[in-house]
């Protein structure tokens, strides 16, 4: 079987990183003919001019100094897969020098306790309550996939092999650094701890952006909309301390996160209800004291249903 025949067996954004790596360490005559031969087939070309640009995105995110946007791109066709195949070309290029990492390939999900792991590369994973995820490590790629829940993870630094979360409709970049995702029913919350996060949404009207230490974007996938903002003195992660203190949160949004400390749902009987600001600390191990606290903070009130959940409910004057 010819050079070419073997590396077409693969998926095209797998071929598109085996030929990368190859044309990056001096590829032998033949090698350059049988590039030339696949590079001419229009998706082939596609896919490689995002492997360039990625790895141009790659050299901007270790070089910036202050949070900014990555330069727009050309809009184009979501593809999950591309995250895979850009963690195996960066493997790749590492193997030169001799990485050993054991593979890990494991599910994990938490209930009503957090968990903490350490990862085969090194980084540090915190796992929050309620919490789906599935962990693939390998020498050719760190992958996360967060399936529901909360996680942070402080990543160990490896320039050529970036680490990948994906979040739904999002994905997050890092090569080093200490991050937090929430990923809820109504919101996906991305905090930035240290280093820098390159966040990336599935829309095409969306450029990726590049985050610094405090900062926070919050997504919602419903309506595809981002907000950035600024932490100030508001720390990342708290709750693996056992408290969560927010200020000026919207009721929705607190609501997304106590869910993760209560069997049952909480219910808004009004959309309208969401928008209400509230400030306080929750306590993770009893999330309900929050919401028992609730009428004294905002012109709601709460009523427990017989099945467990909680509804809330605007308050009669």
């Amino acid at each position: 079987m010819s050079l070419i025949d073997d590396i077409d067996q693969r998926p095209i954004d797998a071929q598109a990183a085996s030929w990368f790596t190859r044309n990056r360490n001096t590829p032998s005559r033949d090698e350059r003919k049988a590039f030339a031969l696949w590079i001419q087939h229009p998706e082939h070309a596609r896919a490689y001019r995002q492997f360039e640009q990625l790895w141009d995105d790659l050299a901007a995110l270790k070089q910036a100094s202050q949070p900014v946007a990555l330069p727009k791109r050309q809009a184009r066709r979501w593809r999950p897969a591309l995250a895979v195949a850009a963690a195996l070309l960066c493997a790749v290029l590492a193997s030169n020098l001799g990485s050993t990492t054991a593979p890990m390939h494991q599910n994990l999900a938490a209930s009503n306790s957090m968990r903490t792991l350490r990862l085969p590369d090194g980084s540090q994973l915190f796992v929050n309550a309620q919490t789906r995820l599935r962990l693939d490590f390998t020498a050719e790629q760190r992958l996360i996939n967060l399936e529901h829940g909360q996680l942070y993870i402080e990543v160990a630094p490896d320039k050529e092999r970036p680490l990948f979360v994906d979040a739904g409709s999002a994905r997050v970049r890092v090569v080093g650094t200490g991050f937090d995702l929430r990923r809820g029913d109504r919101e996906l919350a991305l905090s930035v701890a240290h280093g820098q996060v390159a966040f990336e949404t599935s829309g095409e009207h969306q450029p990726a952006l590049l985050l610094g230490a405090g900062q926070r974007v919050t997504y919602d996938p419903a309506r595809g909309t981002l907000v950035r903002q600024e932490l100030g003195e508001q720390p990342v992660a708290d709750w693996r301390d056992g408290h969560v203190s927010f200020r000026n949160r919207e009721l929705a949004s607190l609501i997304d996160e106590l869910s993760l400390y209560r069997q049952q749902p909480v219910l808004l009987a009004d959309p309208s209800l969401g928008r209400y600001k509230v400030s306080g600390n929750l306590d993770v191990h009893d999330p309900d004291a929050l919401l028992t606290a609730l009428p004294a903070l905002l012109p709601v009130k709460t009523t427990l249903l017989g099945d467990g959940r909680l509804r809330i409910e605007h308050r009669s004057k």
